[in-house]
């Protein structure tokens, strides 16, 4: 940690994200011991600005969590009545039946929900219980104490000028200190990533692949609204980039529905443009007929762990643990990872409940690990996970059929003969771009189809203009010299954000960082063929603010 003097402040428990997983820990922290003393805090400038999720809410979390949400008023509220899923071709669709599904695809109990309105009503009550939360409060930094374990971190650092100098507004930030910290970041967070290569935690898993979930909002001609409804789909437009990956339609209340896309970040082409698959996908008949009248209120986008069991790392750290999508604990082919997300946060509590209780702090909660792997949530991962590996492998038409067998296999009989691994990560398997076609894609239309920066204007993205850009290049130089030649430069396509451009000034192709327009998806971060992004927080409370993602 730097030598500027911070105020401290000590807690037993310091929880960095406001997310499903952060929140179940504050809330069953409370619960245990109301004398304990916890602190959430969250970079977006409210509790759910920055969370985009599908979302159909599998409710075995907050069942747990709290039993009686619905008679304290939680905004769950759209029960699942029709499940549909499709297999497309350019103009046609073909249904797959309900029955050759396993029963855990099956989305009835399940509820179509804004995670962000579902953050927001759970930080309320996580209040009400005495929890501190802060919003605003970017954590950037990791604070080590004697024994080399995590103590706290640092937090609210404002008034950095771009150069990196101390503005006349500097604010310093604080210390925060617990017991036991929780990081609870969500995909690929700036302080897990560290956490997870300074102990190694990743030693004995596969590598952690990624999807890119792009979601809008829309709200249509009520004559074609249909509550409840749930559709997803696979096939085109990916066919033509070889990517894998499928779409979702969530019809919730006030004629709304959730349209978006996947597009798993293991593609080979480097001319794959996953914003502009997501575009196309919508001028499909059956999907171009729905939004037909209707109009796109809100835009988002975020990565999505997608590794699956053998990819999360060792979940615990001398002083704290990974909770939720920090350490990867997304039901791929269930497209549903809020459930996990909140008993991992339980699990975590119950740890550090106990810990503390015996006297203990900066250790590992090693029962935190054993109720994760050993528990419901290891459980629902492990029934599915053959699937993402053979889609990686073996494609799309594999992984329905054997990674359907094998999942009635596992469901039946809770054993199956496979067990099929994660070998190179996104980065690694992107190709040279003379290897690949480049692919042409419609120009949108603006009524059915946007522009990026059209679109990321429904993000309602703000960052202070006068900060260091929080995207940090390793090599200024790879860009233009390497990842030009090499790859086409493909950040200029897998931003959803439109974040970076390759321009010419003077004679001379540059790399342009338009920050300011940055999601915080941390696409970028992951698939950069050359890793040599580092995706950080900005100041507390710039990037989306999402409304009712």
């Amino acid at each position: 940690m730097s030598d500027i003097e911070r105020e401290t402040m000590d807690y037993d428990v310091v929880i960095v994200g406001a997310g499903p997983a952060g929140l179940s820990a504050a809330i069953r922290l409370k619960q245990l011991d109301a004398d304990l003393e916890v602190v959430v805090l969250e970079k977006g400038s409210e509790v759910g600005a920055h969370i985009l999720s599908g979302a159909v809410l599998d409710t075995s979390g907050i069942d747990v969590l709290i039993p009686d949400w619905k008679a304290k008023g939680a905004p769950i509220n759209v029960p699942v009545k029709q499940d549909n899923f499709y297999m497309l071709g350019e103009s046609g669709k073909i249904r797959i039946p309900n029955i050759v599904m396993p029963p855990l695809m099956n989305n009835h109990h399940n509820y179509i929900v804004s995670m962000g309105n579902v953050c927001r009503w759970m930080a309320e009550q996580a209040e009400e219980l005495g929890v501190e939360i802060f919003p605003g409060m970017a954590c950037s930094e990791l604070v080590y104490g004697d024994n080399d374990e995590i103590k706290g971190v640092v937090a609210g650092e404002f008034g950095i000028n771009a150069d990196g100098s101390h503005g006349p507004n500097y604010e310093p930030g604080m210390v925060l200190n617990g017991k036991y910290v929780f990081l609870s970041e969500g995909v690929r967070g700036s302080l897990s990533k560290e956490a997870i290569e300074k102990y190694d935690l990743a030693a004995d898993s596969d590598v952690q692949k990624y999807g890119l979930g792009m979601k809008e909002i829309w709200e249509i001609d009520p004559a074609k609204h249909s509550e409840g409804t749930v559709t997803h789909t696979m096939g085109w437009p990916l066919q033509e980039s070889g990517a894998g990956g499928g779409s979702f339609i969530y019809h919730l209340d006030n004629n709304q529905v959730y349209v978006g896309f996947v597009v798993h970040l293991g593609y080979k082409n480097p001319h794959t443009f996953p914003y502009m698959e997501f575009q196309r996908f919508k001028h499909h008949p059956m999907i171009a007929d729905l939004l037909k009248g209707g109009k796109r209120i809100a835009y988002g986008a975020r990565a999505i762990t997608e590794g699956g069991m053998q990819s999360m790392p060792k979940l615990t750290f001398p002083g704290g643990a990974l909770l939720g999508c920090s350490a990867g604990m997304v039901n791929v082919p269930r497209i549903k990872g809020n459930h996990n997300a909140m008993l991992s946060g339980i699990a975590a509590a119950q740890a550090a409940n106990d810990a503390i209780k015996a006297g203990r702090a900066g250790d590992e909660l090693t029962t935190y690990s054993y109720a994760v792997r050993g528990g419901e949530i290891g459980k629902d991962l492990s029934r599915v996970k053959n699937v993402k590996p053979l889609w990686s492998k073996y494609g799309l038409a594999a992984s329905l059929a054997i990674g359907g067998a094998d999942m009635w296999l596992r469901n039946l009989t809770g054993w199956s003969p496979l067990n099929l691994s994660h070998d190179k990560s996104d980065a690694e398997v992107t190709g040279l771009a003379a290897d690949y076609p480049e692919i042409k894609y419609p120009k949108p239309d603006g009524k059915l189809s946007f522009d990026r920066l059209t679109n990321v204007a429904f993000s309602f993205t703000n960052h202070e203009e006068s900060q260091p850009a929080h995207l940090h290049l390793k090599d200024a130089s790879i860009p233009i010299g390497v990842n030009l030649p090499k790859y086409a430069e493909p950040a200029q396509r897998y931003c959803p954000a439109g974040v970076y451009e390759v321009v010419e000034k003077d004679g001379e192709q540059q790399f342009v960082i338009n920050f300011q327009n940055c999601v915080h998806c941390k696409t970028c971060d992951i698939k950069d063929p050359s890793q040599n992004i580092n995706w950080t927080v900005p100041q507390g409370g710039d990037g989306p603010n999402y409304p009712n993602m």
